[in-house]
């Protein structure tokens, strides 16, 4: 087809080609692989599953500090839940990270149960190659299995991620919101895998390359664009009406006290969350939602006799951290505490611990945890 050659050809000469930037794209010699050739699925399931909520840009160091510490699906498998989160620590939604792990598991066991064995690494060639194999796995959905298989195998498949709506809704000019026509981007990324057979891999590639590269969500290159003269967003004079947002919703706010509790030996109390829900797995300092009407100083108080059953003086702020999350936006309010009494318990949580602060760099914290860390260890100084 005319689209998919056009595509191609800015992709040969402006797509992020580079081993720098996707390195698991690349075979062992570094050469970008011809049409016939497999690359390690390991690499670039990895990459796939952490590029679902972030910018390759960020990814990138990321991916690699996992690769030095898990090189193989035998490594990672092998490895704690909190040597996961610990390396994950920073890129945020960890269920992702959870997800890879238990999925290493399961996908080791069917390796090497097709295989007989259970020694030395996996050669990728037994990697499963069909789509409802990859899509029975934890937090694999569609356009994810179809990213890895294209990527590794150059699979027929196609995929549906944020850069590729986004192209997609401004190229037809989508009236609706692209989660109100999934059916009809599924059809439009897939019409062009079909249109060039045995290509599939260097076209997704290109379309998310040039989602992210050119079709940008603000103040896109239309003028450098390989579709400008087939895209109806672009004809219509305002190509970032594109893609059609749904209606805002109002994002809640809420305080939460948090409470730094030191003991006599100037250790410092933390517990690790549920593993369901948000930053499940996740150690942090002990608090909770604000009650209308409530002094900050009572709530800490109150929130570590539910969840914790001690009782504790609350001291000083320590700091105040304002964070957004994609749903809500909460207000730390953090003060140092002393513990009184009572032998702290997990009433609301998988355990807790007394650790001195300087070991708390060893647990995974969430992202606005990191803040109320260096403050401390600044008051403590």
């Amino acid at each position: 087809s005319v689209l998919a050659a056009e595509l191609l050809a800015w992709w040969v000469a402006a797509g992020r080609r580079d081993i720098q930037q996707k390195p698991w794209m690349f075979p062992a010699d570094g050469r970008w692989p011809a049409p016939e050739e497999a690359v390690d699925p390991y690499g670039i399931w990895i990459a796939e599953v952490m590029l679902q909520q972030t910018q390759l840009q960020v990814v990138l160091p990321y991916w690699r500090r996992w690769m030095e510490a898990f090189p193989r699906l035998e490594v990672l498998a092998a490895a704690t839940e909190q040597q996961v989160l610990m390396l994950w620590q920073g890129l945020g939604y960890y269920s992702r990270a959870r997800r890879l792990h238990a999925t290493s598991r399961l996908l080791l066991a069917e390796l090497q149960r097709d295989r007989g064995d259970t020694s030395g690494s996996t050669p990728f060639s037994r990697w499963p190659v069909d789509l409802e194999t990859w899509l029975a796995l934890p937090g694999i959905g569609r356009s994810t299995a179809g990213g890895i298989l294209s990527s590794a195998f150059n699979s027929p498949l196609a995929i549906l991620d944020g850069n590729v709506r986004r192209v997609l809704a401004r190229m037809h000019a989508c009236p609706e919101p692209p989660m109100r026509a999934q059916a009809q981007f599924w059809a439009w990324s897939e019409g062009l895998i079909d249109s060039v057979p045995g290509l599939s891999r260097d076209l997704n590639q290109a379309l998310m390359d040039l989602g992210a590269t050119v079709c940008t969500p603000r103040n896109p290159s239309c003028e450098i664009c390989p579709w400008d003269a087939q895209c109806a967003a672009y004809a219509s004079g305002n190509p970032q009406q594109y893609p059609v947002k749904e209606a805002p919703r109002d994002i809640p706010f809420q305080v939460i006290g948090v409470g730094v509790v030191l003991n006599a030996a100037g250790e410092v109390l933390i517990d690790q969350r549920l593993n369901e829900g948000l930053l499940g797995g996740l150690w942090e300092f002990p608090g909770g939602k604000q009650e209308p009407d409530e002094v900050i100083t009572d709530t800490i108080r109150r929130e570590l006799r539910e969840e914790l059953a001690i009782e504790v003086s609350v001291d000083d702020n320590l700091i105040t951290v304002d964070h957004a999350y994609s749903h809500k936006k909460l207000r730390f309010e953090v003060h140092l505490c002393r513990w009184v009494s009572g032998d702290p318990q997990p009433l609301a949580s998988q355990q807790v611990r007394w650790v001195k602060p300087g070991d708390l760099a060893d647990y995974p914290f969430p992202a606005a945890n990191g803040r109320i860390i260096t403050a401390l260890l600044e008051h403590l100084a």
